[in-house]
């Protein structure tokens, strides 16, 4: 008997057009996993999430969330079988203080489920708020806040949700060198917090991701063109001719 992933990918297509925006795709995601999805621009890992994440349907293929077919499911029934993930365009509300954000999405039917009993959702949402280094900026309207800080806020956001996949469409996008080593270190810390969350991370900073990743999947057109860790994937001759360049080391 196979072993049961808690996500299956199994020949995943979706067409815009004549275009094959994701092309056959396959591959698994286990507990505790984290995992990069890289590639260059147009690549699919957009439409890959949107997949995923109800925001598409796709023409053929399926998806399994523990063993459960999710295909074609809507974004908020997803969510709350345990799906969770951010955008590369965050949409905060905001007129609403930072606490305020996240407590909506605790309001969620998952969200709210898990919040403990000692726990009003207030401090349940100022807890995860710290999580991501935003507890001084609680009572501030979202629209005071930072590029750095807003991507933050939308992390806190998914993780209301209490996601057993947690999916990040570049977190470090737009972000600078300091902001970007603080988020790497709260997503090393959560995930010893949290150690059987799977967390996909779709980025463009090499350098920031390889340092938390295990395992990479890269997309060029479409296509899955290798899989592998991040040594593994440093040497893989297609992946330097197509997307790298001169390597990973270089990015």
């Amino acid at each position: 008997m196979s072993p049961l992933h808690l996500l299956e990918i199994k020949n995943l297509t979706k067409h815009f057009g004549g275009l094959a925006a994701v092309d056959n795709i396959s591959f698994q995601a286990d507990e505790g996993e984290i995992i990069g999805i890289i590639g260059p621009n147009g690549a699919g890992k957009t439409t890959l999430f949107n997949l995923i994440s109800g925001f598409l349907k796709p023409d053929s293929g399926t998806m399994k969330l523990r063993g459960e077919n999710i295909t074609g499911l809507e974004p908020h029934k997803i969510v709350n079988k345990g799906i969770a993930r951010t955008f590369q365009v965050v949409r905060p509300f905001r007129h609403l203080p930072v606490i305020a954000n996240v407590m909506v999405a605790l309001r969620s039917p998952r969200g709210a489920r898990k919040i403990e009993w000692l726990k009003t959702i207030e401090r349940k949402a100022a807890d995860l708020l710290e999580d991501v280094g935003l507890s001084e900026m609680m009572l501030e309207p979202a629209e005071n806040m930072g590029h750095g800080t807003l991507k933050r806020l939308e992390m806190a956001r998914a993780l209301a949700t209490e996601p057993d996949l947690l999916m990040l469409d570049e977190p470090f996008g737009g972000l600078n060198p300091l902001e970007t080593d603080f988020l790497t270190k709260s997503l090393m810390r959560m995930h010893l917090d949290e150690p059987t969350r799977c967390i996909l991370i779709v980025e463009h900073k090499l350098y920031a991701l390889m340092k938390i990743v295990s395992r990479v999947v890269v997309l060029h057109q479409g296509e899955k063109i290798a899989e592998g860790t991040p040594e593994e994937i440093a040497q893989n001759d297609r992946v330097i001719e197509v997307y790298m360049g001169k390597g990973i080391q270089d990015a």
